[in-house]
C-alpha cells in the first residue's frame, strides 16, 4: 500500500530528498534480508508460532512509528522496524510442517495466489486510503492488519504440541556456503534480487510520472493501478499456461526479462500520454509472470533436504533487491534524473537477461520420505539409487528415514512402494 503513494506524499517533509525517499522504500527490505535466516533458525528451536507472532508485533510497532512520523528520517526508522518482522520463511516452514506431501503443492499454490491478489489489492487500497486519511492512514491500516494477523495465527492456525519439523524446512548454516556455490541457485537468487530491485527503483518514479506527467489526480490513482496491475495479471496467465503445458519455461522467462529491459529503456528516453501507460502495463505483465515463476523454479531446483536453507537465501536475496532498489533508485533520481533512473534499471535487467541464458528449465521433481528398513543405509542407497527416476537421496543420521528426490515423469513408483513412509 505504501509503494503507489509514498513518492507523492512526502514532498512536503522538511528533510525530503530523493535519496531519503529511496531509503524509506528500501529500509524495510534491508532489515528483512538480515533477519530472514536468523528468524528461520530461531523458529526451528522455539517453534513457528512464537516467531510469527513476535514478528507481527515488531511490524505493528514499525507501522505506528511510521504513522506518527513527521520527518523522512522517522519514516526510515519506522520502515526498518516494520522490516524486522521478517517471518516470510518461517510462515512457509509452518505450512510445510502442517501439510502432507500430497497437499503441499496445493497449499503453496494457494499462498502464491493470495500474495499476488494482495499485491493488486494493496495497489488499489493504498491510493484510496491515502486520499481520505493521508499517508499516516496507510500505516495505521497496516498496524490493524498486523493485529488481525496475530488473531488469525492465535485462533485459527493449528497448534500442535509436538510438531515433527519436516527436514526440508529446517535452516542449516552449514549448508549456506555450499548452496551459494551452486550456479543454478545463484542465477535464481540473482533473478529475484534484480526483479525486486527493478520494482522498488521504478516506484521511486512511477507515482510522480502518473501524477505530474500524465496528470492523474489523487482520486483516480486507484483505478489506474487496478488497470495496470490487474490487466498485467490477466495478460500474463496465457504465458504461465504455455510455459507449464509445453515446458517452455526458459523461453517465456527470457522473453519476460527481455521485455522488462526494453520497457525500462524506452521509458528512459520517451514517455507520453499513450505510450507511458502501455509501457507500464507491459512492465507489470512481465513482472507478474516472473514473480509467479521464480519461487516455483527455485523450489524445484533445491537439493534434497536443503529446501529450508535454500529458500532462506532466496528470501534474503529478494529483500536485498528491495533495499538496493530503493537506494539505487533514490540516488539515480537525485543524481541522474528520471531518465537516468530508468537507464540504470534497464542495465540491471540486461545483466539478468545474460545470466538467464545459462539456465535450464526446471524438472518436475518431488521429494518423498522413505523408510530405510532393516537392510541398513548402504543397501537401501544401493537399491533405491538404481530405481528409475530417483535423482538424489538424503539419509538422516540416527533415523530410519530418507528424503528421496524423484523426477515425476520418470519415477517407478511401484518399486518405491515398499519404502513409502506411512
Amino acid at each position: 500500500m505504501v509503494l503507489p503513494v509514498l513518492a507523492i506524499s512526502v514532498g512536503g517533509y522538511s528533510d525530503y530528498s530523493p535519496l531519503l525517499l529511496g531509503l524509506t522504500l528500501g529500509a524495510y527490505g534491508l532489515v528483512q534480508a538480515i533477519l530472514q535466516i536468523p528468524f528461520g533458525l530461531l523458529s526451528d528451536r522455539i517453534g513457528r508460532r512464537p516467531v510469527i507472532i513476535g514478528g507481527l508485533l515488531l511490524f505493528i510497532l514499525g507501522s505506528i512509528v511510521c504513522a506518527l512520523a513527521e520527518t523522512m528520517q522517522g519514516l526510515v526508522l519506522g520502515r526498518a522496524l516494520q522490516g524486522s518482522g521478517a517471518i516470510a520463511s518461517t510462515l512457509m516452514a509452518m505450512v510445510t510442517d502442517l501439510t502432507s506431501e500430497e497437499n503441499r503443492s496445493k497449499a503453496m499454490a494457494m499462498i502464491g495466489g493470495s500474495i499476488g491478489f494482495s499485491f493488486i489489492l494493496a495497489m488499489v487500497l493504498g491510493p484510496l486510503i491515502s486520499l481520505n486519511y493521508g499517508l499516516s492512514g496507510v500505516f495505521w491500516t497496516t498496524a490493524i492488519l498486523g493485529v488481525l494477523g496475530i488473531l488469525i495465527v492465535w485462533l485459527l492456525v493449528p497448534n500442535r504440541v509436538q510438531v515433527q519439523h519436516n527436514r526440508e524446512t529446517l535452516t542449516d548454516v552449514k549448508q549456506i556456503v555450499r548452496l551459494l556455490k551452486q550456479t543454478k541457485l545463484l542465477r535464481l537468487n540473482y533473478g529475484i534480487f534484480a526483479l525486486h530491485l527493478a520494482l522498488i527503483a521504478a516506484f521511486v518514479a512511477i507515482p510522480t510520472i502518473l501524477s505530474e506527467e500524465l496528470g492523474v489526480e489523487g482520486q483516480n490513482l486507484w483505478w489506474v493501478y487496478l488497470l495496470l496491475l490487474g490487466g498485467g495479471f490477466v495478460i500474463m496467465l496465457p504465458g504461465m499456461i504455455l510455459a507449464e503445458k509445453y515446458n517452455r519455461h526458459k523461453l517465456i522467462f527470457l522473453a519476460s526479462v527481455g521485455v522488462m529491459t526494453g520497457v525500462t529503456l524506452m521509458l528512459s528516453f520517451y514517455r507520453g500520454s499513450v505510450v507511458t501507460p502501455l509501457l507500464l502495463l507491459i512492465f507489470f505483465t512481465a513482472f507478474n509472470l516472473l514473480e509467479a515463476s521464480l519461487p516455483s523454479w527455485m523450489s524445484k531446483s533445491c537439493p534434497v533436504g536443503n529446501r529450508g536453507t535454500a529458500m532462506g537465501i532466496y528470501s534474503t536475496s529478494q529483500f536485498l533487491g528491495a533495499f538496493f532498489g530503493g537506494l539505487l533508485g533514490g540516488w539515480s533520481l537525485q543524481t541522474l534524473g528520471m531518465n537516468g533512473l530508468f537507464v540504470v534499471i534497464s542495465l540491471v535487467l540486461a545483466i539478468w537477461w545474460c545470466v538467464c541464458l545459462g539456465m535450464e528449465s526446471p524438472r518436475p521433481l518431488k521429494t518423498l520420505v522413505l523408510v530405510v528398513g532393516g537392510s541398513g543405509h548402504a543397501d537401501f542407497t544401493k537399491i533405491v539409487s538404481n530405481i528409475a527416476g530417483v535423482k538424489d537421496i538424503l539419509l538422516l543420521e540416527g533415523e530410519r528415514l530418507a528424503y528421496v528426490q524423484v523426477d515425476q515423469r520418470q519415477v517407478d513408483m511401484s518399486s518405491l512402494q515398499p519404502y513409502l513412509n506411512r
